[in-house]
């Protein structure tokens, strides 16, 4: 039964992937680009669905695809993308078939090592099930495949946060070398994608996950993503993550000039907890990298199915 959920269904992404693997035939080349444009064609119609029973109604269409998927693999069982654009479809939470599209990229990697889209797809999955030094390998075999991929370098430092216990355990990471190689890994993404909101914020954010910060790094990049926030609740929630780094440096004037700024009901939780760091004595010789480690939730959203976890609703506030 077909469970409704919110798709990862983005408009012929599937089609536009699949072009640009190999195909040796015309039949394959074809039989491939029917079942894409049909499989997207679903997707999209059940993007529009509000309830379970709207989504039932499509389970015999979404069934015959699956058969038309299985019948094409079989009559062409060394064509790579054929298994992948499968996966995509198989990896959709509406279908929920995740581990037997782990089992399909595996096979399209076995095919063709070269395609670093599926290296990616994989380094999820073993993030997702728990497995964050395989995942890992996935992650660089990608970035290794294309550089210039944001995506890529995003995936990277998401997952040496999230698992960093698990790579320290491992002993072949320290905790600096691993602050410096996620922090590395935000900032190509943001640099490689500048048009990219969602990138540079996250990048804004990593100071907060380090053990040693360069509060003034911090403050640069807070102070650079301010001007390209779109409202004015954005705004503001970025002039209280300024506030929040200038704290850290001990610039405790500049910080309350900017709190008193803020003025807007929803981030008013967020201000007070400024304020009342501000209420507290100053240490004598402020040291930033003894500064206590504060992570803020989210204003902005993360990339859709970029994040090896499933992602969260974005909070409006730092």
């Amino acid at each position: 039964m077909l469970t409704l959920h919110r798709l990862l269904f983005l408009p012929a992404f599937a089609l536009v992937f699949a072009s640009a693997l190999p195909a040796e035939t015309a039949s394959e080349r074809d039989g491939l680009k029917g079942l894409v444009e049909r499989q997207n064609r679903l997707l999209a119609a059940a993007s529009t669905k509000t309830t379970q029973a709207e989504i039932s109604d499509m389970e015999n269409e979404f069934q015959k695809l699956v058969y038309a998927w299985d019948d094409f693999i079989a009559a062409h069982p060394d064509f790579a993308a054929a298994y992948v654009s499968y996966a995509a479809l198989l990896n959709q939470p509406l279908i929920g078939e995740r581990q037997r599209a782990a089992r399909l990229l595996l096979r399209a990697n076995q095919l063709d090592p070269g395609i670093p889209r599926v290296k990616n797809e994989l380094g999820n999955y073993m993030a997702e099930e728990g497995h964050p030094l395989d995942a890992l390998q996935y992650y660089l075999e990608a970035i290794r495949l294309d550089e210039k991929e944001p995506l890529y370098h995003y995936q990277l430092g998401t997952l040496l946060i999230e698992s960093r216990d698990d790579f320290i355990a491992s002993g072949n990471w320290t905790p600096a070398a691993l602050d410096k190689t996620m922090l590395e890994a935000f900032g190509r993404a943001a640099s490689l994608a500048p048009d990219r909101i969602d990138y540079a914020y996250r990048h804004a954010m990593a100071w907060y996950d380090l053990l040693a910060p360069d509060w003034k790094a911090a403050l640069a990049a807070w102070q650079a993503l301010a001007p390209r926030m779109r409202t004015p609740l954005e705004k503001q929630a970025i002039r209280l993550h300024e506030a929040n780094v200038l704290i850290r440096l001990d610039r405790r004037d500049e910080a309350r000039a900017i709190v008193d700024e803020v003025n807007d009901p929803v981030l008013a939780g967020n201000r007070q907890r400024l304020l009342d760091e501000l209420a507290a004595p100053s240490a004598s010789e402020p040291d930033p990298k003894n500064a206590p480690r504060i992570v803020f939730p989210v204003t902005i959203p993360t990339p859709p199915s970029a994040a090896p976890a499933p992602a969260q609703q974005p909070s409006p506030g730092p």
